[in-house]
């Protein structure tokens, strides 16, 4: 079963998401819905890049060095420009 990591963007708090799952359209679902407590004072959020890897393992690596770059200089290192 693929895993997908993601990253989304609010424009209503000018802020980055990364976040991992196996159902990736019920899970931006329960974001917009505002089902994710740290977060759910920022809705809408909209997609702005996501990976589908094989494993559990590869998309929590994938998120964690997503997070600890930070997802704006993630993205500027894949050549990704974000229209804040």
């Amino acid at each position: 079963m693929a895993f997908t990591v993601y990253i989304l963007f609010s424009d209503s708090c000018r802020r980055f998401y990364a976040g991992q799952t196996k159902d990736f359209e019920n899970r931006i679902f329960e974001h917009n819905q505002g089902e994710t407590k740290s977060i759910k004072f920022c809705v809408p959020w909209r997609t702005v890049w996501t990976k589908n890897v094989e494993t559990r393992s590869e998309a929590v690596a994938l998120e964690r060095k997503i997070k600890s770059r930070g997802a704006s200089r993630f993205l500027s290192d894949l050549g990704i420009v974000v229209n804040l």
